[in-house]
C-alpha cells in the first residue's frame, strides 16, 4: 500500500471490528489484514491503547485448555467510533474531491466549468 496508515485509522478499524461483537486478537488481526497490511505486533499496542483509553475491555475465556483473551467495545468506544466515522467521511470526501478534480467538471456559482 502506498499510503501511510496512522494510529487513528488503526484505532478506528479495531473499534469497528469490535462493534460487531467480542473477539480475540488473532481474529481482529486477520479481519484487518483483509483490508490493510498489518501484523499482530502492530495490532496489540493498538488494543492496549484502546483499553487504556477505556474504549475496550478484555476478559479471558478457556479455549482448548488455555485462556484466550477477548476484547469487547465499551460505550465510550462506541462513541469514539462514531466520531471516527464522521471524521473519516469528511476526510474521504475531501480527498476524493482532490483526486477526482481533474476527472470531472467542477461546480461554480455560475454553473459547470472544466477542471
Amino acid at each position: 500500500m502506498a499510503f501511510k496508515i496512522e494510529s487513528s485509522l488503526l484505532d478506528a478499524c479495531a473499534l469497528a471490528i469490535l462493534s460487531r461483537g467480542d473477539t480475540y486478537g488473532y481474529e481482529i488481526t486477520q479481519t484487518m489484514k483483509s483490508a490493510i497490511p498489518i501484523s499482530e505486533s502492530t495490532l496489540y499496542p493498538v488494543l492496549r491503547r484502546l483499553q487504556k483509553d477505556n474504549y475496550c475491555r478484555t476478559y479471558d475465556q478457556p479455549h482448548q485448555g488455555r485462556n484466550r483473551r477477548y476484547y469487547t467495545i465499551t460505550e465510550d468506544g462506541r462513541k469514539k467510533l462514531e466520531d471516527y466515522r464522521q471524521q473519516w467521511y469528511e476526510y474521504r470526501t475531501s480527498i476524493e474531491q482532490l483526486l477526482d478534480a481533474g476527472q470531472t467538471p467542477l461546480l461554480t456559482t455560475e454553473g459547470v466549468t472544466e477542471a
